[in-house]
């Protein structure tokens, strides 16, 4: 339907140009050849500024030669004189069909390229056949027109730069093949070009975008002088006609575009055929009864008993030229007017047969396209070539898509080696519930992907699932053996639930359990002895990456003799890092499997967070975490890279684990005091950090779900943050120190990008000063007094809670801060009750805090409802709104003060004794000696003896770690609240001895001054405008991220085998289906009921913009 439009907008310009048409006059037809040529230059206008954005922070090189630049002058030649000189001067008909006979030469070289291969391949007598077809078109095409009048020397010169206009313009798709005879033969030349093609694309992109636009311009501006028309009328046409003009070009443009996005959303989607091929066939086919129909109608309402061309004669050539009435009946007979200068009783079967055969030329030159293999999420430079041509659209998709040679018998790819994912879960103190959480996402994985079918369709990946048990055994009084303690036992009584008769096998570390699952899969237990091991998680997580990378990966006896397969087995191996209680289903594994082995330079991928469980502390949590993944996580994943991938539910590739500077220094133990904080305390996003050091990418998909237990205690969520906050704090800036190094080595960390975080680290530091700001504003509003004086009221009781916190127990610290925060939580409300009464007794929204206060509640709502399924957690933010100062005021002060105390600080408590007892009585808690894997132990004790030995009690090592840590504390607290201190100063003179203010006139919603007037501090509104700069852009990338993961659950709901999917999938899938269809149908009903008119045309442009955006509220 969009290339419907597209290509009947186009037309109508075309037809608007033609030399006897009326609706637009002879003497303004500038107007429409400007159009035509902006309808042509609109795409590379687009690729030059994409093209100088990327070379802006991307190392851009020039190519060696130019000889590129000779294909696109010879393109843009052509397709300039086609469209702007040639194709007004002929009619409808032969318009629409001669855009299909720009395929000539690729049908050539499609045969040329097939005849390198010196296998039989199934396309090539399909390439030979178009050849023909298309040089029999262009010969009747010729014939046509030499029958009209073989004296008319004019026609003869149009029809000749038709013709050499398609045959240049086929010249636009040359790279296609040569690239694929380029790798069959081994010539130096075509080498040397196509490494430039590749290493020098960017600015290629720039030369031939800003060629075509010259030439563009060339042949326009010597155009309109040669037949004899003047530009000066361009700014005086009348403004009917200059709406007429516009709307069509409007709709023409964006109707390319979209049509452009959408087949490369269908093709993404694994909609090729049904979605992207036959569309783009069609649309020339019904493009010519849309326009012909209405001539048709017209003349047999005109006068049955005379022909076609008393009709021409009588209705059209001597119509009234006035536009006073419906615009409709003039295009009809515009179009009826192309018609005319054709002897239709003469010539209609030979321009019916020579469009049938370019139609046909085009559909076996693309028939190659219907046997398509892609892959979920292909990456768009792997689908097509170049950027897509205005004027062409449906033959540059077809054209574009990248030709593959395909033989007889092909499969579906060569590179069918089913990747490894290790499944890897710390535990430690999880209650009952949690684990059975982890474990139900195992067993449920291992019914997903069982390991004993051998079909085909599930020959993807295999896994294997190790959990790592922290501190497991403890001393039982009258044995000589450690045990495992009633934690250990929980689980194992779990396990043996489902599958009895299971052995614990005695180890260097302490003890594994290894079982074997329904379907096939195993689960490897690891069992942790802090007396044998060190333990926390950290360096759990060292233990599975050594174990699975270092020895089990490199064991392999096939790769001691083949590095290579050792190479791909590398790349091909993952981890999925995990929390002890994260329940997760198969389809999340999966979209996160999907990121990571379509981009190679992905290292990581992590999903959407859920927080689970109940009361003020989750909820919070709740619209905390939404926030956070809905416009955070989404602007690092388009602007730049995700900067923490969190270990609860995080796809890891092994081969960037195993780089350089990442695996070894991630093993390193702490003996600094900052190391302390970056290494220890923030574990998840230091890996992350060492990652992106490297050149890795880190990326965040929406629709891969998980869900984990949250701090359900005021006090647990406090002691949580205590930990997040600082190592946040530590790994930020480390990469904000190295800046230079990670931006040119990291191609998605632009320095673009290290500014947006520069400015979120800065809002981060004064986050304290300027909740103090946002209090003293309230209680300036609400008491009536002086901004001085509030603000110096404000400020008393975080000072008072600051000192306090130096000197008292950290449970006393959280209590304050809890009755601190119910005091900030009324005065929250307050606040909002006294804004919005202000708002309805000003009758005017235009003060600062108001518009401020409008516009993130929309941002926020608008993203909520861009998030369907989690639409509920809206609620959750009335409650995050008044916890506002709690969060980011006392959580703030309390962290940085209690920095240098480095315990974990939740999971602390002890079991019930009473699940003690059953968790015993169930399962023999003794282990065993039993097999091991073969060589693992002498592994295990080289590991444990270099890494991973238990830290000795050095009481007086232990006294300088903590007063290490506390002077730094000292330091980092003097930096961080001095600069919040500075920022109260500098606010507080500005408003108590009113420096300098900008003074606004508030109006009201009728846009009358009120007669009232605020001041505003520059330094406030420069922190305020920077923050909505801010989040804007993150509302725009999270615009971005939504579009691209509904075309990733579309492709795979489509590409997953039917027994895999859920009623809930299909349900979606019908519903997604139901909406387009609603929107089509709303779309036909405008466009049928009132396309005669100028308001028909601004519902189409309206139209097309809510098909853009109802793909997003997918």
């Amino acid at each position: 339907m969009i290339c419907l439009i597209f290509q009947a907008s186009f037309l109508l310009l075309i037809i608007l140009s033609h030399e006897n048409t009326k609706t637009i006059q002879a003497e303004q037809k500038p107007v429409t050849l400007l159009c035509i040529g902006c309808s042509v230059i609109a795409p590379h206008v687009l690729l030059l500024l994409k093209s100088f954005w990327k070379a802006c922070y991307k190392s851009s090189k020039l190519p060696r030669k130019a000889s590129v630049l000779f294909f696109e002058f010879l393109v843009s030649v052509g397709l300039a004189v086609l469209t702007i000189v040639a194709m007004p001067h002929l009619d409808i008909v032969t318009n629409v069909t001669i855009l299909n006979s720009v395929a000539v030469l690729s049908a050539f070289l499609q045969a040329v390229t097939q005849c390198t291969v010196k296998k039989m391949n199934i396309f090539l007598l399909p390439s030979i056949m178009a050849s023909v077809v298309m040089v029999v078109g262009y010969c009747l095409f010729v014939v046509l027109y030499i029958l009209k009048d073989s004296a008319d020397v004019k026609t003869a010169i149009w029809v000749g730069l038709a013709v050499g206009g398609s045959i240049l313009v086929s010249f636009n798709w040359w790279e296609n093949y040569f690239r694929v005879i380029c790798v069959k033969r081994k010539s130096n030349i075509l080498k040397n070009l196509f490494e430039d093609l590749s290493k020098c694309q960017n600015m290629l992109h720039i030369m031939s975008s800003l060629m075509r636009i010259v030439v563009t311009a060339c042949v326009l501006g010597a155009y309109v002088p040669l037949a004899k028309l003047d530009w000066d009328i361009v700014t005086s046409i009348p403004s009917r006609e200059t709406r007429i003009v516009a709307i069509i070009i409007g709709v023409q443009l964006i109707s390319s575009a979209l049509c452009h996005w959408f087949a490369l959303a269908a093709c993404k989607m694994h909609a090729v055929r049904r979605c992207f091929i036959l569309p783009l066939y069609l649309a020339s086919l019904a493009v010519i009864p849309l326009f012909i129909a209405p001539v048709i109608i017209d003349y047999k309402i005109y006068k049955s008993n005379i022909n076609f061309t008393s009709y021409c004669a009588e209705a059209v050539n001597i119509r009234n030229q006035s536009l006073s009435g419906d615009l409709f009946p003039h295009l009809v007979l515009d179009v009826a007017q192309t018609l005319c200068s054709l002897n239709m009783s003469m010539t209609s079967d030979f321009g019916l047969l020579t469009g049938v055969l370019w139609w046909i030329g085009l559909v076996l030159a693309t028939i190659h396209i219907w046997y398509l293999n892609t892959c979920r999420i292909q990456k768009t430079q792997d689908l097509f070539l170049r950027v897509y041509e205005g004027a062409l659209i449906e033959q540059s998709l077809l054209l574009n898509t990248r030709f593959h040679i395909q033989r007889k018998n092909q499969g579906k790819r060569e590179d069918t080696t089913p990747a490894m994912v290790y499944l890897c879960a710390t535990m430690w103190h999880e209650t009952y519930e949690e684990m059975m959480n982890i474990m139900i996402s195992v067993f449920r994985l291992d019914q997903y992907r069982p390991k004993s079918l051998t079909q085909s369709q599930f020959d993807d990946f295999t896994f294997e699932a190790h959990i790592y048990f922290d501190d497991a055994f403890t001393n039982v009084t009258g044995s000589q053996h450690r045990h495992l303690n009633t934690y250990a036992k929980e689980l194992v009584r779990i396990i043996a639930d489902q599958i009895p008769d299971q052995a614990i096998i005695k180890t260097p570390y302490g003890a594994r359990l290894v079982v074997e699952m329904p379907h096939g899969n195993n689960i490897v237990v690891h069992f942790k002895d802090k007396e044998k091991i060190r333990v926390k998680k950290r360096w759990s997580q060292v233990m599975y990456l050594y174990y699975l990378l270092g020895w089990k990966l490199m064991t392999k006896e096939i790769q001691k003799l083949y590095i290579c397969f050792f190479q791909k087995e590398k790349h091909n191996t993952y981890l999925l890092a995990l929390d002890g209680d994260t329940d997760f289903q198969p389809a999340a594994v999966m979209l996160l499997l999907d990121r990571l082995k379509m981009y190679p330079r992905v290292g990581a991928a992590c999903g959407r967070i859920h927080p689970t469980g109940s009361g003020p502390a989750v909820w919070f949590q709740k619209f905390e975490y939404a926030i956070s993944h809905w416009l955070q996580k989404t602007a690092e994943h388009v602007f730049g890279s995700v900067l923490c991938s969190p270990g609860c539910f995080s796809l890891f590739r092994a081969e960037a684990l195993m780089d350089d500077n990442v695996m070894k220094k991630y093993s390193t133990k702490s003996t600094e005091p900052s190391q302390y904080i970056q290494y220890d305390q923030g574990e998840d996003r230091w890996l992350c950090t060492l990652l992106l050091k490297q050149g890795w990418r880190v990326e965040y998909n929406a629709a891969s779900d998980a869900y984990t237990n949250a701090p359900e205690s005021f006090k647990e969520l406090y002691n949580q943050r205590k930990r997040w906050g600082p190592s946040t704090m530590a790994n930020v800036v480390d990469l904000l120190g190295s800046t230079n190094i990670v931006s040119k080595r990291n191609l998605s960390m632009s320095k673009l990008f290290m500014f947006y975080q520069l400015f979120g680290m800065i809002s981060a530091i004064l986050a304290p000063s300027t909740i103090c700001l946002m209090v003293a504003g309230s209680l300036s509003f609400i008491l009536e007094i002086p901004s001085a004086v509030a603000l110096i009221i404000a400020v008393i009781p975080p000072a008072v809670y600051l000192g306090l916190c130096f000197k008292l127990k950290p449970d006393t610290q959280i209590t304050i801060a809890g009755i601190l925060s119910v005091a900030y939580a009324f005065l929250m409300v307050v606040v909002a009750i006294s804004i919005i009464a202000s708002i309805i007794k000003e009758k005017t929204i235009l003060t600062p805090s108001s518009i401020f206060i409008v516009a993130m509640s929309i941002i926020y709502i608008v993203t909520a409802l861009m998030h369907p399924q989690e639409l509920p957690l809206v609620f959750y933010g009335l409650l995050y709104i008044i916890c506002i100062p709690s969060a980011y005021l006392l959580l703030t002060i309390y962290s940085m003060v209690n920095m240098n105390s480095v315990s974990w600080g939740t999971r602390e408590s002890k079991p019930n004794p009473g699940a003690a007892v059953t968790a015993v009585s169930a399962v023999q808690a003794k282990t065993k000696k039993g097999r091991t894997e073969k060589g693992s132990e002498n592994f295990w004790n080289e590991l444990i003896k270099k890494y991973l030995e238990p830290v000795k009690n050095d009481k007086e090592k232990q006294e300088q770690t903590k007063n290490d840590l506390q002077e730094l504390r000292n330091k980092v607290n003097f930096s961080f609240f001095f600069l919040n201190a500075l920022w109260l100063m500098a606010t507080f003179v500005f408003q108590g001895f009113d420096v300098f203010s900008l003074k606004i006139n508030i109006t009201d919603f009728y846009q009358q001054e009120t007669g009232v007037t605020i001041q505003i501090e520059p330094m406030s509104l420069m922190f305020i405008l920077g923050f909505g700069i801010s989040v804007l852009l993150q509302f725009v990338g999270m615009l971005h991220h939504r579009i691209s993961t509904l075309i990733h659950y579309i492709a795979f709901l489509q590409t997953e085998p039917k027994q895999q999917k859920c009623a809930d999938n299909e349900v979606l899938t019908v519903s997604v289906d139901a909406m387009y269809s609603y929107l089509l149908f709303l779309f036909l009903t405008w466009t049928i009921t009132s396309f005669n008119t100028t308001t028909g045309m601004y519902l189409m442009v309206l139209t097309l913009s809510l098909l853009m955006i109802s793909s997003c509220l997918c």
